[in-house]
């Protein structure tokens, strides 16, 4: 994965925001939105981009675009730095691998000490029993 490469192949767009601003709202595009192809990136191998794939499934779109947005602050700028910011920790999120599991054997301490209980607990309870003659 290249950053500087990814970079330069995001896509801003600046629309009108909802929310806090007032009059500001109707006047200024502050809301940015992100647009990222995975298929037609050369910033990542085709190792990545299967990973991507598979790990952002319910987040591409069907042309495997990568949609973002950020209305947080009241200024493009920030938006955009913050959007873009968000599209990495996403992506390097996305291409961690998991490390395989090892399987592990419980202890004969514990089976005994488990085996032990629960026979005393079996010894109190049949004491309680109404004894047979």
């Amino acid at each position: 994965m290249d950053k500087a490469i990814l970079l330069s192949e995001l896509q801003y767009k600046a629309v009108r925001s909802s929310g806090a601003g007032g009059q500001n709202v109707n006047k200024v595009s502050s809301k940015v939105l992100l647009s990222f192809s995975v298929e037609d990136s050369i910033g990542l191998n085709n190792d990545e981009k299967e990973q991507i794939k598979q790990k952002l499934a319910n987040r591409l779109t069907v042309d495997f675009v990568l949609n973002l947005s950020c209305d947080e602050e009241r200024s493009q700028f920030k938006n955009k730095t913050i959007v873009t910011k968000r599209f990495f920790e996403i992506l390097e999120k996305s291409l961690l691998k998991q490390k395989p599991r090892k399987a592990t054997k419980i202890p004969k301490g514990a089976v005994e000490k488990r085996l032990s209980r629960k026979k005393s607990k079996a010894e109190i309870k049949k004491s309680r029993r109404r004894p047979d003659f």
